[in-house]
């Protein structure tokens, strides 16, 4: 009998090095020239950004300067997903920008979608916030790697647990 081989497919945030690129954030915005003197925030939570800042152009210059930290420590970019920007109190603006962890049901079900198209001989099912993959050939498995890397599901993919 055939021993099948297996990985799954997930889309996970570093948390420790999201907390990093923050902290690194903040350290900049106290030191450049530009946000002396303004009352610019950001504040990392459980699964969310909270920035404020005097303006729209302070908050865009918080989220740029993140994005880069991030880049810096292998963080994905794809996993911010900012909310709209909103008056707060005094003439400041402020955005929640949330942190997208795991793979939800709809983009779970493209990915799925997406392997079932490929007409190779593997399973995809979805389990909970991640995508497994089973096949009988190892061949399969990685042109599905292969295949996935090459599409954009707007989201970050990770390809863990590849078992023989």
């Amino acid at each position: 009998m055939a021993k099948d081989c297996s990985f799954d497919i997930v889309s996970e945030v570093d948390m420790q090095e999201m907390d990093n690129a923050v902290n690194q954030t903040t350290k900049e915005i106290g030191q450049r020239y530009d946000f002396k003197g303004s009352k610019a925030e950001i504040v990392l939570e459980k699964d969310s950004l909270k920035l404020s800042a005097e303006d729209e152009y302070k908050l865009g210059a918080m989220l740029d300067i993140l994005r880069t930290k991030m880049v810096k420590r292998n963080v994905p970019l794809k996993c911010l997903d900012p909310g709209k920007i909103e008056s707060a109190f005094s003439g400041t603006v402020k955005q929640t920008v949330m942190i997208q962890k795991g793979i939800s049901k709809e983009k779970g079900k493209a990915v799925v979608g997406y392997i079932k198209e490929q007409k190779l001989k593997v399973q995809a099912q979805i389990m909970d916030d991640q995508v497994r993959v089973i096949g009988a050939k190892k061949d399969d498995l990685q042109a599905v790697i292969q295949k996935l890397k090459e599409k954009d599901f707007g989201i970050e993919l990770q390809f863990i647990n590849f078992r023989s």
